[in-house]
């Protein structure tokens, strides 16, 4: 039996690239940034500008039926060597029978591109094992807060040829979240404010640049909870409470619940836990990023992480109006973080 091949956004490209079309792509997922991508290099460079004018067309598929856009893929290119079709908002086509029947059977000539944002087909589709027979099938996956900032230290070194710490990455990661549209223009103004002759991120560069505090930071209070470190943590409190858009509570929480919820599972770890059992345990990517659970570990028990976890899902529903009739939300916070200090 064939080895199934594993479609990633790079090997996409790589082939688009290469100047491999494929005759149907289904790209679909709740991160439209990588969806994007691929339709616009595809918009951009599977025809001449000369060409473009006769040979594509972009629709909505609010506005069209599977019959129309099975009409428009089944016609010919006029003097070049393929026609494009593209499909944005493919989520909002009605029936997808006809274009079932025609993924099965695609013309070679038509690049049919169906962008399914705001979430997956079913899987149980028939559609999408027939277009992964004879196109392309591309699931656009959230990146989870853990992988940002290896995704902006990658971003930065193939697009910027700059470097970047970890403390760094994180600090951007923390600030901006997971809207990777955001994140790459606010890295794409950071790369070209660095000089050609020091093309290093640091923390200082990130507060001057981004408007992070080096100092007091989403990074830095985690870093104050992980090793119980109640002055620091206070310090950097009163510095969010005098600067609410440096840090507030709807930031805070997600990240404070990960962070608690990844220490629970590291008490289940095999023995010895060490930095390369336990980042495995947890799927991260190097022992390094196991060290602040480790230490976790040894600054509180299973016991008070349950309790901490049970708070911090108090504290989120009441920073969302749940059986909260007036406590202000940065006084929520303040709560939570002296709860899990104490």
């Amino acid at each position: 039996m064939a080895e199934k091949k594993i479609v990633t956004f790079e090997s996409i490209m790589r082939d688009l690239r290469a100047g491999n079309y494929a005759p149907v792509y289904i790209l679909m997922g709740e991160e439209s940034y990588y969806i994007d991508k691929i339709t616009d290099f595809i918009s951009t460079n599977a025809l001449t500008p000369e060409e473009r004018d006769f040979n594509q067309s972009v629709v909505f598929g609010s506005d069209v039926s599977s019959s129309q856009i099975v009409d428009m893929a089944r016609r010919f290119p006029m003097m070049a060597e393929r026609q494009v079709v593209i499909v944005k908002e493919a989520q909002n086509i009605k029936n997808w029978e006809q274009l079932e029947k025609y993924v099965e059977k695609p013309v070679k000539s038509t690049v049919l591109v169906l962008c399914h944002k705001n979430g997956s087909i079913d899987g149980r589709k028939k559609i999408l094992a027939k277009a992964a027979a004879t196109g392309v099938v591309f699931e656009s996956k959230k990146k989870r807060d853990y992988e940002l900032p290896a995704f902006i230290e990658s971003y930065l070194k193939n697009y910027g040829r700059a470097a970047i710490d970890h403390k760094s990455s994180q600090m951007i990661a923390d600030h901006i979240g997971a809207d990777l549209s955001r994140l790459t223009s606010e890295l794409d103004k950071l790369i070209l404010s660095l000089p050609e002759n020091d093309r290093r991120v640091t923390p200082e560069v990130v507060e001057e640049r981004i408007g992070v505090s080096k100092d007091f930071n989403a990074y830095e209070l985690r870093s104050a909870i992980v090793n119980r470190d109640v002055l620091k943590a206070t310090r950097i409190l009163y510095y969010f409470n005098d600067n609410p858009k440096t840090g507030n509570a709807y930031m805070l929480i997600p990240m404070l619940f990960s962070y608690f919820q990844n220490l629970l599972i590291a008490f289940y770890a095999p023995q010895p836990k060490t930095d390369e059992s336990v980042a495995r345990w947890l799927d991260l990517r190097a022992g390094w990023a196991a060290k602040d659970y480790i230490t976790g570990m040894r600054n509180y028990t299973g016991v008070k992480v349950m309790q901490i976890i049970s708070k911090i899902r108090e504290t989120d529903a009441k920073s969302k109006g749940l059986d909260n009739p007036n406590t202000p939300v940065g006084e929520l916070l303040r709560e939570l973080i002296f709860f899990i200090l104490h």
